[in-house]
């Protein structure tokens, strides 16, 4: 063969073509195109197998040019953005702007944490010696950048060994230390492995220990260490901060997990007396990401048998223990021909391989880990074009031929972020200081470990960070959210942040996340999550959701299961959808009055999360409004504490014996640091900027046209249609089935009230602002409400003063009660136990009814302003359609009122305060999209419409819609038909006039109603009408493949499910089990629209029914 043809020429070749010599199957790589050098190889030679390439690429000290910089930065940061799909946005383009100028000003950039562990997980993906490297996307990166000393590199690295071993479940993790900056200032761990043994030469060249380890040993030693001179000392590390001489710490010995050798047939083997250290975690090579270098990154997996049984036992210069172990098999070791050293070798390796497995270490043997990097190609060959593979390096040091990588040709190339050799810290270092005697020296040495260990923990909270997101309609969970922050602030460095405010990028280099999250209506986010929500099922359908309808799932709530509606998703171990390397716990909040959608958002975050990859590491929790909210929350979230300290390896404070007194303590708040400022010559912003700023939500104003009773005045319920005005407000546009968010103003009986019960003497009229003292001791004002306001405008618009105090909040009323009776009632109710549910329950109190029950309380008013929850939202579904009333929106509002079991009567907020309103007045409000419950785009499919009383609001606009449609279109319309239901027909019977027009003009086919409360009549609801026209149902549904559509209430809603499975069974002879499947299939594939919601006219009943179930 030619010799110019033997090693092709790769500079400037677009693609290499490599072939599997077994399958013959042949790859092409065209990722080569991006390596970092040109290969060293010709012709004429091949230095693949030398151990260092004669290259540059042992750099010593000193920054990179900072043209270079520039380029490895640019670079770097388009694959950043690209992996999280914003190349080229306006935040890739500024980043990019600002780094540039960081480098033009310092020679070098800080990275963030997010372009940090990217980065450093593709070091490893790029490691082309690696066998192992399919695990890539699940390495660890603790972040010690801000390490400034050896002892705080010493305490970043205790936390390393701690989390990488975990008790033999060995986890991958790098450490990440400061990056070189300057010609004499690098961070460096000397030591080339974290954990090794050392190797003490003797008079005569022989050496006990490790014969590798012979010039480092003697380099300890000149630093003060005194060795045991056995076979297996661990050596100390030797770690250097800031370019100052290195500092010696020794490694407590219960964090090095040793594992013994023995044998599974030979007994003999223990008589050797081998041990080998469980985890590999290599420190001495340089971090190369985006042009910003990291000369101390230590970093493990975990190992592969033949590196210890082939290598380290039994390579010549090292423990050479395959002529001993051969002499004891009693083979011929005179001649080569008896193959004493392969037969010595492999059983070195069966029982290393037996010895770990029997002691519960993580270790995997060559076979396999060679089958999983063949998988490791085929995937990078999909998702990159191909993989820098080093094959000398790859195959096995046993058994090469028969493993399946000694038969795939490889090509070696370098690509960047990657790891690069560096030389020995030694021999480069210049020390500054003499060096102390032995004996002072190991003397100070150990009262670092000491001072170290004690440190430990500490260091490994500041390290470890958790994030807690949480998601809320009427601030539940976000006051749950706060409440874990201060328990996990116990271990951790937690973060919290509204999933609005959240980038959903960052989730996929999270270490630790929390979810606390509400259900809104029927299984939707809330308002604050939706753009979360339709992010993760974006990552779900593998990008396929963009531009299109959201799909919904449902989740079979005692499984993992998550089935997509239109597509099955079959991509999940895609490196782009899987959320890797993450832990996470979701609590779940909601009312079991939504049936098999209680807790459902908070189900679907948790089930989706499993199924991308995310390691759960305690059980979904769920609080149930109805019962026991509290206290579920506070198992839950002890469990989460405990069960995170246990996954990263921190250790509790010993004094620390259960969350619940941390939960239950009383929260900062005194009349000493909170007060209100007289500020009669600013300005009150207008309400709709006000709302706007405390809810961080763009509000909209629209005006009141008017508001009309649909029943009769001698109706025992009152329902109302309100009409708005929104005029020419694009941003109140709508569609049919949206729905309108309210904030309403709190009843002013009760404000006017409560405001003479408070005890600090303020003018209700007089603008103020409420501030705080702050950690620094000076006054800030506090943005839980506006910053200029009055206390009537605060009590009426701001705060929420009707719904139940929480048991945390009643924990400062306890000190605020004067009688001591009364105290220890506070405090028995605070303690959110049976009592308190009880109470809440049978009384609904609100903050009035709080401060008479209690009338030796002392109420302060920046303890209501301060503490209270603020006066949200209500959502109510629109009744109207924009194509036929362009400037106006609807609502059809039933008044709420009730008596509790105390005998309270008790009043809506929204409904009766919008039931007050005159003409002319402002209401604040948003539209809110229902993209699960809008028409077919297909105006030839029919449509059953389901709606008992005020669940008849969205039909209004689905008709008014169909009505201008028919009106400007000569298409064939598909049937509608509405099963209506009220108590009674001439009271109850609301748009009676308006549907016998839309039955006259065709456009609704039919109108069913049903009464319950019919006079000398048999009550009836929608279900049972819905059942006595089986055949027509069934004809529209699967016949003519229709769409049914339920607004109501939940019991309503199970009952139309039933109704809907009957109809199947008694007509279309469906089994039991076909009927229930094709229900659910309905749901699943968009044809079975819900629009449900718990609160009813019938609120005490169905309250009353679900609590005694929750109880159960």
């Amino acid at each position: 063969m030619d010799s110019q043809s033997a090693v092709p020429n790769l500079e400037g070749q677009t693609f290499m073509r490599l072939q599997n010599l077994i399958t013959t199957e042949q790859t092409t790589d065209t990722f080569h195109q991006r390596a970092t050098t040109i290969p060293s190889c010709t012709g004429k030679r091949c230095l693949g197998s030398l151990m260092q390439i004669p290259e540059k690429i042992k750099r010593e000290n000193g920054l990179k040019p900072k043209e270079l910089v520039i380029k490895e930065a640019t670079e770097f940061l388009q694959e950043y953005y690209a992996s999280i799909r914003k190349e080229g946005s306006e935040a890739h383009l500024k980043r990019k702007a600002d780094v540039i100028e960081e480098i033009q000003a310092k020679g070098l950039y800080d990275l963030t944490e997010q372009e940090l562990t990217y980065g450093a997980r593709l070091s490893w993906r790029n490691a082309s010696r690696c066998i192992g490297r399919i695990q890539w996307s699940n390495l660890h990166i603790f972040d010690a950048r801000d390490a400034v000393t050896a002892t705080d590199m010493y305490d970043a690295i205790i936390s390393h060994l701690k989390y990488g071993t975990n008790n033999g479940n060995l986890r991958s993790a790098m450490t990440i230390f400061p990056p070189r900056a300057n010609d004499s200032h690098d961070f460096r761990v000397w030591n080339i492995q974290l954990v090794r043994y050392a190797g003490y030469e003797q008079p005569d060249g022989s050496v006990i220990g490790d014969p590798a380890n012979v010039e480092f040993t003697k380099i300890c030693e000149s630093y003060g260490w005194k060795g045991k001179g056995g076979m297996f000392d661990v050596l100390p590390l030797l770690l250097q901060a800031n370019g100052e001489d290195p500092e010696l710490f020794e490694i407590p010995s219960d964090l090095v997990l040793e594992v013994p050798i023995s044998h599974p047939e030979y007994e003999w083997f223990e008589e050797l007396k081998l041990r080998w250290y469980a985890l590999p975690a290599v420190s001495c090579l340089l971090l190369d990401i985006g042009g910003v270098e990291f000369p101390a990154c230590p970093f493990n997996g975990w190992y592969m048998v033949t590196e210890i049984g082939a290598r380290d036992f039994g390579d010549e210069n090292r423990y050479n223990l395959c002529k001993p172990v051969a002499q004891r098999m009693k083979l011929d070791t005179r001649t080569e021909t008896t193959l004493w050293r392969d037969k010595a070798i492999v059983e070195i390796n069966c029982a290393v391989m037996h010895s770990f497995l029997k002691h519960g270490v993580t270790l995997v043997d060559h076979h396999s880990t060679s089958n999983s990097f063949m998988q490791h190609l085929q995937n990078e060959q999909k998702l990159r074009g191909g993989c820098p593979a080093d094959w000398v390096w790859v195959v096995p040091p046993i058994s090469g031929s028969a493993t399946k990588v000694f038969h795939q040709e490889m090509l070696n190339y370098k690509i960047k972020p990657s790891l690069e050799y560096q030389v020995d810290a030694w021999k480069i270092h210049r020390r500054k200081t003499p060096i102390k005697t032995k004996e002072g020296k190991f003397k100070d040495i150990a009262k670092m470990v000491r001072l170290s260990t004690e440190l430990m923990a500490k260091a490994l909270a500041k390290r470890i960070k958790a994030t807690i997101l949480y998601s809320t309609e009427t601030g539940t969970s976000e006051r749950y959210g706060k409440m874990l922050k201060k328990l996990l602030d116990l271990a951790f460095d937690a973060k919290i942040y509204c999933l609005e405010n959240y980038d959903f990028n960052n989730l996929d280099y999270e270490n630790l996340v929390f979810v606390v999250t509400s259900t809104f209506g029927n299984a939707d986010p809330p308002h604050n999550g939706e753009e979360f929500d339709k992010h993760l099922r974006h990552r779900l359908h593998s990008y396929h959701v963009q531009n299109q309808e959201l799909v919904y799932f449902t989740i079979f709530l005692q499984t993992d299961n998550i089935n997509c509606c239109r597509e099955d998703y079959n991509a999940l171990n895609d490196y782009g959808t899987r959320i890797l390397n993450v832990k996470y716990s979701v609590f779940a909040l909601g009312s079991r009055v939504y049936g098999d959608n209680f807790c459902a958002f908070g189900r679907f975050i948790d089930a989706s999360l499993h199924k991308m990859g995310a390691e759960r590491i305690c059980p979904l929790g769920e609080g149930d409004e109805l019962c026991g909210q509290e206290e579920s929350f506070k198992i839950w979230a002890d469990n989460a504490l405990r069960t995170a300290c246990n996954t990263f390896s921190i250790d509790l404070n010993s004094d620390f014996k259960t969350t619940n007194t941390l939960l239950t303590t009383v929260p900062a708040w005194s009349e000493s640091n909170y007060r209100l400022v007289h500020k009669e010559k600013k300005p009150i912003k207008p309400l709709i900027e006000a709302l706007s700023k405390i809810h961080s939500k763009k509000i909209q104003s629209a005006t009141v046209i008017s508001v009309t009773s649909l029943q009769s005045t001698t109706s025992l319920h009152y329902t109302i249609l309100v009409k708005l005005d929104k005029g020419n407000n694009s941003s109140l546009n709508y569609a049919a089935g949206d729905h309108l968010s309210i904030f309403p103003g709190n009843d002013p009986e009760i404000v006017d009230a409560l405001l003479t019960k408070l005890t600090d003497g303020q003018s209700p009229d007089t603008p103020i602002q409420m501030e705080y003292l702050n950690n620094e001791k000076n006054w800030t004002v506090d943005n839980h409400i506006p910053p200029i306001f009055t206390l009537r405008e605060a009590f009426s618009r701001f705060v929420d003063i009707s719904t139940p105090p929480t048991p945390q909040f009643l924990q400062y009323l306890v000190n605020q009660a004067k009688d001591e009776k009364e105290k220890s009632h506070l405090e028995e109710l605070a303690k959110g136990q049976d009592e308190y549910e009880d109470w809440k329950f049978y009384e609904n109190p609100n903050i009035l009814d709080v401060i008479d029950k209690f009338p030796s309380l002392q109420i302060q008013s920046t303890l209501l302003l301060s503490k209270l929850p603020r006066l949200k939202q209500r959502y109510y579904s629109i009744s109207s359609s924009m194509a036929m009333f362009p400037n106006e929106i609807h609502i059809t509002v039933g008044v709420v009122q009730y008596y509790t079991k105390s005998g309270k009567l008790c009043r809506g907020v929204c409904s009766n305060w919008l039931n007050s309103l005159k003409e002319g007045a402002t209401i604040h409000c948003f539209t809110k999209a229902a993209p699960s419950f809008q028409m077919p785009s297909n105006n030839s499919i029919p449509i059953i419409m389901v709606g008992p009383g005020t669940g008849i609001a969205p039909f209004r606009s689905f008709w008014q819609q169909r009505a201008i449609e028919e009106d400007n279109s000569s298409n064939n319309f598909g049937d509608m038909v509405l099963y209506f239901g009220c108590r009674t027909p001439v009271k109850d019977d609301i748009y009676r006039e308006e549907l016998e027009d839309c039955v006259n003009k065709k456009v609704i086919k039919e109108v069913y109603k049903a009464y319950s409360r019919a006079p000398d009549e048999p009550k009836q609801y929608v279900q049972d009408i819905l059942s006595q026209n089986g055949n027509e149902v069934l004809a529209m549904l699967l016949d003519d493949d229709g769409h049914i559509y339920v607004c109501g209430d939940v019991s309503m809603a199970a009952g139309v499910t039933r109704a809907i499975q009957n109809i199947l069974i008694d007509y279309g002879q469906f089994s039991q089990e076909d009927a229930l499947e094709m229900t659910k299939n309905l749901k699943k594939n968009g044809r079975y629209h819900e629009d449900i919601f718990g609160l009813t006219l019938r609120t005490a009943e169905v309250t009353e029914k679900n609590r005694r179930a929750s109880q159960r």
